[in-house]
């Protein structure tokens, strides 16, 4: 049986597919677009999953999307009518949106040859987005049983959600209704401190560091915690009952529209403008931001932990990227597991759409939990082979030991390495699949990234690869990493040691490496370690400023486009002064 989910006109556009309840393939839209969060029918995701697993559209059982027109539609009619204060604008876009996910089954017509549209309306099944968000982390979970928790901007009218699953059954506890959104609090922030685009929150996060948390009891006006366990914002300081909180053009890329009012204004000051210096009350600001964030979070979890009595968690959502708290979690909380899956944000909810309708809706057996983000494109040594040679590029091809001895040596004497090996990752971080590398015991490591490839802002960390045996030797939290999706403390004896990769704070973004789900990276890392003694490799995503890098082709312009020293396809190696 093949279930085809998908997260369709929603920032992160993406497809998944299940094979007997398996996942096999999964991939957002924008790695073959080349447009950050592309959001509107993913077409080309779509063809890459059926291409994979070497079949049609008409060999597909049920199409899950994870949005759905009908969930609480007496609740939006009703706050509609109530906020006469909605453009017409906002409305049209609202209507336009949700006529698109009505008339799915027409897109396919347009996009796939010989398609009945008939047997493809037969076929989807609508899921709730928040629904999709907590079955892309529970049914992906190694538990039987755990407490829920999706928590973002807003999907289908909700904000957060909470519930608990069993088994092959989610049952939703609470929610929390739109406008009131700790993601909207956070992006509204984001804004404020001059960080305008579409997915900018993780600079508020890596920036938060450099300041102090002086300004939570002023932010205690602007989201409340309730004795039921929950929030509400305080929507005088908040824009969002005026019109969308993201609206898309024909380009399908998400905008975020102001999110504060004039009020906001007045208790914060005036707003940073583009490329004004970052002041220590910026710097103090976002440290504010973060910290009554986890307030918020944590508030939320105690409350589900006293409600469910559980100690294993599951969370998905935008929020839910929030890596710092994430690490935070065991520590503040009665919850001592935590699993979080690699596409823990938007583009999670296509896997999540399909993992909701193989285990909710059709009621069969749970699949084993998903400890690997690998499910892109991949290519083999002979398809780099002709399209080097074609692009009239040197190279030179090594078995695997060769490799990793040549790699671990030029990492060693100061290269900045793009590593492409194996599936590309699902999610927004990369893992070793699509990945650029340094040495961490590097003080300028850092600033050689930025200068060679990156050009980002200085205040943003680098992470740190690590052998998962190793986690305990170097972090104060001993737990499983695989997807990046925790922050914990480095020990204060091994920060010396790796300092491109600790944080102001001295702490690490972490990814644990495991040699059963990327043992060419694991190796890797392995061959750095017997050389240096240290057990991690500085990893950030192969790209820049774009969408990570999908093929060969793109991954060869940006070594080109870059100051990077060495190209690693699979069993290749391009060094810079073989590209003539």
């Amino acid at each position: 049986m093949y279930i085809l989910g998908l997260n369709a006109y929603h920032a992160d556009s993406s497809a998944a597919l299940l094979k007997d309840g398996v996942l096999i393939a999964a991939i957002e839209e924008e790695r073959f677009r080349r447009v950050k969060h592309w959001a509107g029918f993913p077409s080309e995701a779509i063809r890459f999953c059926l291409r994979d697993a070497g079949i049609t559209l008409d060999q597909v059982d049920h199409i899950a999307i994870g949005r759905d027109p009908k969930a609480k539609l007496v609740k939006k009619i009703l706050f509609a009518a109530s906020h006469p204060q909605i453009g017409l604008s906002a409305l049209r876009n609202r209507l336009l949106n949700a006529k698109q996910i009505a008339s799915l089954s027409k897109e396919f017509t347009n996009h796939f040859s010989f398609v009945n549209e008939e047997d493809i309306k037969a076929k989807i099944h609508n899921v709730e987005h928040h629904r999709a968000h907590l079955a892309s982390a529970f049914f992906a979970s190694s538990f039987e049983e755990a407490a829920l928790l999706s928590i973002d901007g807003s999907g289908d009218f909700t904000t957060t959600m909470l519930g608990v699953g069993k088994g092959t059954n989610i049952e939703v506890l609470d929610s929390i209704d739109f406008p009131h959104s700790i993601g909207v609090f956070y992006s509204a922030f984001t804004q404020y401190l001059g960080f305008p685009h579409y997915g900018d929150e993780y600079k508020v996060m890596g920036l938060a560091p450099y300041g102090k948390p002086l300004h939570v009891d002023k932010l205690k006006d602007i989201v409340r915690l309730t004795n039921d366990g929950l929030f509400n914002l305080n929507l005088a300081y908040f824009s969002v009952t005026s019109g969308n909180v993201i609206s898309y053009g024909d380009d399908h890329i998400p905008m975020v529209n102001k999110l504060y009012t004039n009020k906001f204004a007045e208790l914060f000051g005036p707003e940073r403008k583009k490329n004004e210096e970052l002041s220590q009350y910026h710097k103090d600001l976002a440290a504010s931001v973060q910290a009554y964030t986890e307030q918020i979070i944590f508030h939320l979890l105690q409350s589900l932990a006293d409600r469910t009595k559980l100690t294993s968690l599951c969370i998905a959502g935008g929020v839910a990227q929030n890596s710092v708290a994430n690490g935070k979690i065991t520590r503040n909380t009665p919850f001592t597991k935590v699993y979080i899956p690699s596409a823990g944000h938007d583009a999670g909810i296509s896997m999540g759409a399909a993992l909701y309708v193989h285990n909710q809706v059709l009621s069969l057996p749970r699949i084993p939990s998903i400890r690997s983000a690998y499910t892109g494109s991949r290519y083999s040594n002979e398809d780099i082979e002709h399209f080097l040679t074609m692009e009239g590029v040197s190279f030179k091809r090594y078995d695997d030991d060769a490799l990793f001895d040549m790699v671990s040596d030029a990492l060693i004497n100061g290269s900045v390495v793009g590593w492409f090996n194996g599936r590309a990752e699902f999610g927004p971080r990369a893992l070793g699949g699509r990945s650029i590398l340094a040495d961490p015991r590097r003080q300028d490591a850092k600033e050689l990234l930025n200068a060679k490839v990156k050009r980002r802002e200085s205040f943003r960390p680098f992470a740190p690869s690590i052998l998962a045996e190793q986690v305990d030797a170097f972090f104060e939290v001993n737990d499983s990493v695989p997807f990046m999706e925790k922050v914990f403390p480095i020990r204060k004896d091994k920060q010396h040691l790796i300092p491109a990769v600790t944080h102001v704070d001295g702490t690490g973004r972490l990814q644990s490496v495991e040699k059963d789900t990327n043992p060419r990276y694991y190796n890797l890392i392995n061959a750095f370690f017997k050389k240096t003694g240290v057990p991690i490799l500085l990893n950030t995503s192969f790209n820049e400023n774009e969408p990570i890098v999908n093929s060969p082709i793109e991954a060869l312009d940006c070594f080109r486009r870059t100051h990077m020293d060495m190209l690693v396809l699979e069993n290749i190696i391009v060094e810079r002064n073989h590209l003539g």
